[in-house]
C-alpha cells in the first residue's frame, strides 16, 4: 500500500512539472472554423444562436494557439485576470459565441503570456489580416470538393501566404478549418511538421454559410 502511495505521489509529481510557462512558446496558429460544419455536427444538436438561419456565421476564429516547434502549450498557470464578461461577448462577431471566446482564453490565451484583453485583441488583429475567399461564401448549396481547393483559394486571397504556412483539415467528410501559421508578430510563417498535415478529401462536403 505504501509503494502504491509514494507512486501516486511520484506521478502527481510529474505532471505538475510539465506545466508550460506562460509566455513561452515558438508562434502562432490562427484557426478558422468554417461554421457550417461546426453546426453540421456540433452546434445545431445543441440548439448554438450562431447556427440559426440568417447569422451569416462563415470562416469565424476557433483560436489563437500557441505552438512550440513541436506540440503547443495548454492551460498555462497565470498571474493574469480572467476576461471579464463583456470582453468574451465583444468576440462574439468573429468566433460566434461567448463561451468559446471563455474557453480560448482558459486552455491558449493563458498561455499567451499576455492579458486577457491584450490576448483578444491579438486574436482580432490576426483574424482581420487574412482575407476571406469571397467564392466560398458565396457557395448556395451544398457541394463537394477537394480540400485542396479551399488551401487554393485562400493562397489566391493572400498574396504573402505559401503552401507551408496553412493547412486544411477536415472531419467526419466535411471541411473544417483552416489554420495559418504566424511569427509571435503576426507575420506568415512556415508550419511546423506537427502542425502541417492536410486534409487529402478530394470530395470533402462544403455547406454554404446560413
Amino acid at each position: 500500500m505504501r509503494v502504491l502511495v509514494l507512486c501516486m505521489i511520484w506521478l502527481a509529481g510529474m505532471a505538475s512539472a510539465q506545466g508550460q510557462r506562460s509566455g513561452d512558446f515558438d508562434y502562432y496558429v490562427l484557426a478558422l472554423s468554417w461554421t457550417p460544419t461546426w453546426c453540421a455536427l456540433e452546434g445545431d444538436a445543441r440548439a448554438a444562436p450562431q447556427c440559426e438561419p440568417r447569422q451569416g456565421y462563415g470562416f469565424t476564429l476557433h483560436g489563437l494557439w500557441p505552438q512550440y516547434e513541436e506540440g503547443w502549450p495548454s492551460f498555462c498557470p497565470t498571474t493574469a485576470r480572467p476576461p471579464s464578461r463583456a470582453m468574451t461577448a465583444g468576440m462574439v462577431d468573429i468566433m460566434g459565441s461567448s463561451g468559446l471566446a471563455w474557453h480560448q482564453w482558459r486552455k491558449h490565451g493563458t498561455c499567451s503570456g499576455l492579458s486577457a484583453g491584450a490576448y483578444f485583441d491579438l486574436s482580432r488583429r490576426a483574424y482581420q489580416r487574412v482575407q476571406q475567399p469571397a467564392i466560398l461564401r458565396q457557395i448556395d448549396r451544398v457541394v463537394r470538393l477537394s480540400a485542396a481547393m479551399v488551401e487554393e483559394a485562400f493562397l489566391e486571397e493572400n498574396p504573402d501566404l505559401t503552401h507551408p504556412m496553412l493547412t486544411v483539415t477536415c472531419r467526419e467528410g466535411r471541411v473544417q478549418e483552416v489554420r495559418i501559421c504566424l511569427t509571435r508578430a503576426l507575420e506568415p510563417r512556415d508550419c511546423a511538421p506537427d502542425v502541417a498535415r492536410d486534409c487529402r478529401l478530394r470530395d470533402a462536403l462544403f455547406a454554404p454559410m446560413r
